[in-house]
């Protein structure tokens, strides 16, 4: 039973890296990493009316994140990242933001990984708040990000952001 521990321990750890590593792979638009995270019938989920609704497969996926660093200067962070290795799930809160436009959308997707590949076959995103064209901050009503320490623009140097720091 010892090794069992140890092999879930290990098992986490892939998950965790695999879901960064997409990360890493929206931030630098780099299509090909982030395929290489996914099942290749992969569905990525979002709130009603949101995109064209579901994207559907790992290319499509990949595709419609590296457009949107090209058109709206797209940057995610990894604010908070759980794995339960026993079930190959993960859920992650995180931060995008759209930089050419100041607007900052935080949200929580829950992941499901294939357990033969270990790859991602479904990711469920969720909003803090429905995406208005008239807001610029889409976040959770009185919940103190500054406080708690969640970033308010990118990383400095990774691309100019035109809202404000809070």
């Amino acid at each position: 039973m010892a090794g069992y521990g140890a092999e879930l321990t290990a098992r986490g750890a892939r998950i965790e890296a695999l879901i960064r590593t997409y990360f890493d792979g929206c931030n630098e638009a780099d299509e090909a990493k982030m395929i290489g995270c996914f099942t290749p019938d992969a569905v990525h989920y979002f709130p009603p009316g949101m995109y064209e609704g579901p994207f559907r497969g790992a290319r499509t996926i990949a595709a419609k994140w590296a457009t949107a660093v090209e058109k709206i200067g797209s940057y995610w962070t990894v604010d908070r990242l759980l794995v339960e290795p026993l079930s190959w799930q993960a859920v992650m809160e995180w931060c995008h933001f759209k930089t050419t436009t100041g607007t900052i959308l935080r949200g929580i997707e829950w992941y499901e990984l294939d357990p033969a590949s270990g790859l991602i076959r479904e990711i469920r995103a969720y909003y803090a708040a429905p995406q208005s064209p008239d807001l610029v901050r889409h976040e959770l009503a009185g919940f103190d990000y500054d406080g708690r320490g969640y970033p308010a623009a990118p990383p400095p140097g990774a691309r100019p952001f035109k809202g404000s720091a809070s």
